[in-house]
């Protein structure tokens, strides 16, 4: 189900103030930072934002994605098909210094033009609610294991070739040794 792109950029200041909600859908080959994490550019990444001002007259994004991708099983190196999902509550600011102002219940945006990238915003929150590592199943990983071990094992039995020892050519040099 694959619903209107995502606009990429938009004035928070206008949207906040007309309580605009914008949805949309993105590809993960339209956020290059987080498709370099991925395994591969399946996936739809569906996403939500809402702007509103609170009673302290902050510009407030309420941000919701949901996104199924192809991140690669650390264990066996294969595609995993993982869903990801997160919501969280940003303020828009300005400076640093508005940033470290907010309350705690608040993630600070620093927007420095009128126009917001929300390519961008929707890009970091993926990226930070992507685990640092996935894996599949442990039965499943090893069955993937088993079948590299099954193609990699020799068919017949090796037969050790004999070297010769590099320290015979030293016992010749020995004195009283003459061959």
């Amino acid at each position: 189900m694959l619903s209107e792109p995502l606009p990429s950029t938009l004035d928070v200041r206008k949207a906040a103030a007309r309580g605009v909600s914008v949805r949309g859908a993105l590809k993960p080959l339209d956020l290059q930072r987080f498709r370099a994490l991925l395994a591969d550019d399946d996936g739809v990444i569906q996403a939500g934002l809402s702007f509103t001002r609170d009673e302290e007259n902050r510009y407030i994004i309420q941000l919701a994605i949901t996104a199924e991708v192809v991140v690669t099983c650390q264990r066996c190196l294969e595609p995993l098909p993982h869903a990801l999902a997160c919501d969280n509550t940003l303020a828009v600011v300005w400076t640093d210094e508005q940033a470290a102002h907010l309350p705690r219940h608040l993630e600070p945006l620093v927007v420095e033009d009128e126009a917001c990238n929300l390519w961008d915003v929707v890009e970091d929150e993926l990226i930070l609610a992507l685990p640092s590592f996935s894996y599949h199943d442990t039965g499943e990983c090893q069955q993937i294991l088993a079948r590299f071990n099954a193609a990699e094992a020799p068919s017949e039995e090796v037969v050790p070739v004999e070297k010769p020892n590099p320290f015979n050519v030293l016992a010749q040099l020995k004195p009283g040794s003459k061959t």
